[in-house]
Order: C-alpha cells, then structure tokens, then sequence
C-alpha cells in the first residue's frame, strides 16, 4: 500500500529522503531527566470520588516519558512578532473532531482558536489573528491519517499543524513500526512546506490503558519527537497530573465510552495547548510547559 494516495512533489521528495530510516533510529534515548509527572503507583483521586468509581474508572500507571530541551516553533514566532494572521491545522482522530464534546464549540481546536487569540491580545499581538481548523475524523489512525494529508492539511497551506496521533493504531492493528514510519515521514511533508509541526500524544484512559501494548505507540511517538526535534502536547502526562491535583477526576476528563474527552477535558486541553505553543515559539513560559 502507499503512503499517501496521490502525494505531490513535496511528498514524494519526502517520502523518498526517509524511506530508509528505521524505527531503531529514531528512538535514540536521551539520558533520564526529572519527568514532567511522577505518578505514584495508585492515582489520587479528588475527594468527592468514591472509591469505588476510582477502582473503576482509573487507568494503569505507565512510566512518565522524560523531559527534554524545549523545541522552537519558528514560523510561528515570526508571525507572532511580526503580528501576522496565524493558520493552524489540528489534524487528528476523534480527539481532534470532538467526539465526546457537547457541541463544536466544545471541542478542543475550537477552544485553542479562541484562547490562543485571547492570549496574543493581552500581550499585544492585536493584528494576529488566528484561524484554527478542525481537519480530525474519528477513528482514523496513522494509515487513514496519510492517505488524506495532502488533502487535509497540505493543501490548507498551514503555518503550523498540531498532530495528534497514535491513540488507533493499536487497535486498529496498525503496527508500532509502520505506525512509526508513516509518522516520520507526515511530519517531513510538513515540515517541507515551511510548516511548524507538533505533536499530541494519546489520551489517558481507560480503553488505551487496557489495550495491549498502547503504550509502545507513545514511546514511539516520543522518540520520533526528539529525533526530529518537535514539541509534543504530553496530553498523557498532564490528564495523569490533572487527576493527581485533584482538578479533575477521570471520569470528568474522559466520557462514559472510556476513550474520548468531555467538554472539561477539552477546556483543559485548549487552554494547555495555548501555554505549549506559546512557549515554543519563544513568549512567556507556562511553568508546567515541557517538551
């Protein structure tokens, strides 16, 4: 099967350059760091939880991935000094398309489009303006995911694309290899387009957490991350610190279904969001903000 179903010159030329790296490449470790969370063997859960709806609700614990040195998103900082209009792609499965969100408005990319404006006005940026595209479809993975991003996301001409990526694949039977290929080479593609890219890792919950070998996926995706050098939301880590802090429970940031996010989740989310990318791209750091 290709890659991509009619890929342009770009991502041919993409496609071509990493065809021959392979997964054991990019997965080079960086030495152990303090980790953005330390999850303790059992979740605290806030106190209005019942026990019982903890014992039922709460995910497996799973190492916290390292921190390490802060990407740059340089398109982006340039737009934002020079306070031209920002074009965002949130491309993405259901977590990107809202599945779970009350209404579009809920949803996470819709959220970051207004946040994200209403941080750049408070500090100034009043001519940047921001246009967020929602490019998610629920169920897709890394496969589906490549077979539309010229389509979807290419063709938008973005100055940034946030991934998020990695929560199928171990379901729909998509290998950590391949799953790790197709992931190098979109963020290529992007990128040759002049493009900042990130990363948003898997949710924390309850389906991923009893789904053999999920969690290889993350490690993968984070280990192409420091290949490449391109910020990751660590949306895993910081739902696990969410529920650790007591700001909300598992069942408040994942829906009934035990996979996707609830309209609080999504707000978190956003607003997280907003903290990462403003960090990347240089402007005042969010103290929990790390790569």
């Amino acid at each position: 099967m290709p890659i991509f179903a009619r890929p342009s010159a770009i991502l041919s030329l993409a496609l071509l350059a990493i065809g021959s790296v392979s997964l054991a490449t990019g997965a080079r470790a960086e030495p152990q760091r303090t980790a953005l969370v330390q999850p303790p063997q059992v979740i605290a859960q806030p106190a209005q939880a019942s026990a019982t709806e903890a014992a039922r609700s709460a995910p497996t614990v799973r190492p916290a991935i390292p921190r390490r040195a802060l990407a740059r998103l340089p398109r982006l900082a340039g737009l934002i000094s020079q306070g031209q209009a920002i074009r965002i792609v949130a491309f993405g499965s259901s977590s990107t398309e809202g599945s779970g969100a009350s209404s579009p408005a809920t949803t996470y990319p819709a959220q970051l489009q207004r946040d994200l404006a209403a941080r750049l006005g408070t500090m100034g940026s009043v001519h940047s303006s921001v246009t967020v595209l929602n490019r998610g479809k629920g169920g897709d993975d890394s496969e589906a995911m490549a077979r539309r991003l010229e389509r979807d996301v290419l063709a938008d001409k973005p100055d940034l694309v946030i991934w998020q990526t990695g929560s199928n694949d171990p379901m729909s039977g998509v290998s950590v290899e391949r799953f790790a290929e197709l992931t190098r080479a979109g963020i290529l593609a992007m990128r040759a387009t002049g493009a900042d890219v990130v990363l948003m890792d898997q949710q924390w919950c309850k389906k991923l957490s009893t789904t053999d070998g999920a969690e290889a996926y993350g490690a993968a995706l984070h280990a192409i991350a420091t290949e490449l050098n391109v910020p990751v939301i660590r949306r895993n880590a910081m739902m696990r610190a969410w529920a650790a802090q007591g700001l909300l429970s598992p069942t408040q940031m994942i829906g009934p279904d035990g996979l996707h996010m609830t309209d609080a989740g999504y707000d978190r989310l956003a607003r997280a969001a907003t903290a990462q990318l403003l960090a990347n791209a240089g402007l005042p750091q969010d103290a929990s903000t790390q790569n």
